[in-house]
């Protein structure tokens, strides 16, 4: 008679963290098995140690998530507020969104970001270009078409963001940027030979001269482990990517920081290591801030970009504020003096709040 033989099925490999769990999942920053328990943990942890080291919070401020509907934000908005709830930061969070009009594309991201009011509990403002400039991108790209208008949408949608967290009043504005885009906008800024925004691109927080402060939780957090929590967490996001975005200059950058990443994850760290540790020469001319003339938001022209942009826009000439040619807004001040007695009342500034 054939004697029956148990035979042991394979355990498969253990969490690298607790040895006690089964490994999930690959984590993409430092390449170790671990399950998924131990993945939520450490991720928040993370986070949570990026907040406190850098003291990007006090008790009793008033915080605006910027909210997209996407993974970035989404996930942000979760662990803003679970670690608040946590670790008693004491802060007041508000969901903040821009409505670009972008038909097909933000209508819907916007619907999952009113999902996330209810998900978290946490009250949403929703800004549009429509509001502030008279336009939509629709209407933008029909205008220039798809080569510069990301131009347009970036400058806007970061004044749309200023303006939307000072109506909520609040003391600091958090985005969902991650560490894949702090490397990029390293290497863009390196590729235009920007020295202005190199210098402050890696800085946890930005715009400490400005109406409102911006802070980068994610300074240091992996896209693929945000899409990995956000999966595993069950998540409600909306992952379509914008429609006029496919031939954005930071698209080639996004290719060659994933090449790198392929290789060895750690290059990643490494790019926004050496953004941090640049150095300025003290006989670089730098840009002195100040406030625009037109609308009195921050800029180091006399007109900001918004208004040097939407102005090309009101008169017919969307190409205007394209580029960085030198003398562009004293050929505005220029020709806005000229034009004065006769000011074209269709003309909307860039916003209606003061700064």
């Amino acid at each position: 008679m054939e004697s029956a033989t148990a035979v042991a099925k394979p355990k498969g490999r253990q969490c690298a963290i607790c040895n006690e769990r089964r490994a999930a999942l690959k984590r993409p920053k430092t390449l170790q098995q671990i399950c998924r328990e131990c993945f939520y943990e450490v991720f928040e942890e993370e986070i949570h140690r990026v907040i406190v080291d850098n003291q990007l919070f006090r008790p009793g401020e008033r915080i605006a998530v910027g909210a997209s509907g996407g993974k970035d934000s989404t996930v942000l908005a979760y662990v803003m507020s679970e670690l608040n709830r946590r670790h008693n930061y004491g802060l007041d969070l508000f969901l903040l969104s821009v409505d670009e009009g972008i038909t097909g594309y933000r209508d819907d991201s916007l619907e999952t970001v009113k999902r996330n009011e209810i998900q978290y509990g946490l009250p949403l403002k929703v800004v549009s270009y429509k509001e502030l400039y008279g336009w939509t991108m629709d209407e933008i790209v029909k205008l220039i078409g798809l080569k510069n208008n990301c131009t347009f949408c970036g400058v806007f949608r970061r004044q749309a963001l200023d303006r939307g967290a000072a109506l909520l009043k609040v003391d600091k504005l958090v985005t969902g940027h991650n560490a894949d885009d702090i490397a990029e906008t390293v290497l863009l800024n390196i590729l235009r030979g920007d020295i202005a925004r190199l210098s402050r691109c890696t800085s946890i927080v930005t715009g400490e001269d400005g109406p409102i402060p911006r802070c980068k939780p994610f300074k240091y957090t992996y896209e693929k482990e945000i899409v990995m929590y956000a999966y595993f967490k069950k998540l409600d996001y909306f992952s379509t990517e914008c429609i006029y975005s496919p031939n954005a200059y930071r698209g080639f950058a996004r290719e060659f920081i994933k090449d790198l990443e392929r290789i060895r994850p750690q290059s990643i760290l490494d790019i926004i290591k050496s953004g941090e540790d640049f150095r300025i020469s003290t006989s670089a001319k730098m840009p002195e801030q100040g406030n625009c003339e037109r609308c009195g938001y921050i800029s180091s022209q006399k007109w900001c970009k918004a208004c040097v942009l939407l102005d090309g826009l009101n008169r017919g000439l969307p190409k205007l504020g394209i580029g960085r040619s030198r003398g562009l807004n004293s050929d505005h001040t220029k020709n806005t003096k000229q034009a004065n007695g006769t000011k074209n009342l269709q003309s909307k500034q860039c916003g209606s709040l003061d700064f």
